[in-house]
């Protein structure tokens, strides 16, 4: 089964993290047979170096726009350059475990009717040795289901998808923050089959700065947007409208960073 992985770097991004983040894409039990980079927007020269390394490699299709249009869109034009039905994405500061692909496309393979297959992960600080949590999602269809009424149902960076579905369900789409929820629960009303690999499929760096970006009005806002979208849907009833935004509330705005950090560790991560 040919699969491609999709990619997308900004300046932001670190060029080192960059760097192992493609390698452990490209040292895998079953290598994938393209990886579309989209480069989004304007990047410093390190960044460019990293990719200047790969950019010969004929399973190497790099995209560059001209100016940063965001996750969300840059996905969306990604997934348009992939040339199989399969489409693994990765981020540009995570790391895959060697094993990821061959245990995802193994699920392809035993159920033709499944739409994604996502995995648990681990979160790391500053080195993979260094574990300080680890975010674990529910394994079958309805479990999937029944859980995106509360939070966010896959680990994006584990997810492997038919690319086919995705597109009939609108494909990626701006939304601050939450394009990959927002796309899960589009699918979801597309009739969509989900799976999660209970195995950890990646490592995701934290730090402060995550804890941050899960913080302040505008995150709060985009999240209490969806759950707008949600009810309107009638995905979730008015009661758990009011639970899920009140806890959001109370996490994104009225706790401090700090706090918020020990929040997520304890309570919100295994």
């Amino acid at each position: 089964m040919k699969f491609s992985v999709l990619m997308c770097v900004y300046k932001n991004d670190n060029p080192e993290y960059f760097k192992e983040a493609i390698e452990s894409v490209i040292n895998q039990t079953v290598k994938p047979d393209e990886i579309v980079l989209v480069v989004d927007g304007p990047v410093s020269d390190e960044i460019n170096q990293v990719i200047m390394n790969y950019e010969n490699e004929k399973f190497f299709k790099i995209i560059r726009l001209k100016d940063n249009v965001g996750h969300g869109n840059a996905r969306r034009i990604g997934l348009e350059h992939c040339s199989y039905e399969l489409v693994a994405l990765m981020d540009a500061d995570d790391v895959s475990v060697p094993e990821r692909f061959e245990k995802q496309l193994k699920c392809f393979e035993e159920n033709k009717n499944l739409s994604i297959v996502g995995g648990n992960i681990k979160e790391f600080i500053g080195s993979i040795d260094n574990i300080v949590g680890s975010r674990e999602v529910p394994e079958d269809d309805i479990e999937i289901k029944a859980f995106m009424r509360k939070r966010c149902p896959f680990n994006q960076m584990s997810v492997m998808f038919k690319s086919s579905e995705v597109i009939k369900a609108g494909g990626y789409l701006d939304w601050y923050c939450n394009e990959d929820y927002y796309l899960w629960l589009r699918m979801y009303q597309n009739g969509a089959t989900f799976r999660n690999i209970k195995d950890c499929l990646g490592y995701a760096r934290v730090g402060k700065e995550m804890y941050q970006r899960r913080g302040g009005w505008k995150y709060f806002t985009s999240e209490a947007r969806l759950q707008i979208y949600m009810l309107n849907c009638g995905i979730i009833n008015l009661f758990e409208f009011v639970s899920n935004v009140m806890i959001r509330f109370i996490v994104q705005i009225l706790m401090p960073n700090k706090v918020r950090e020990i929040f997520f560790q304890k309570f919100a991560r295994k």
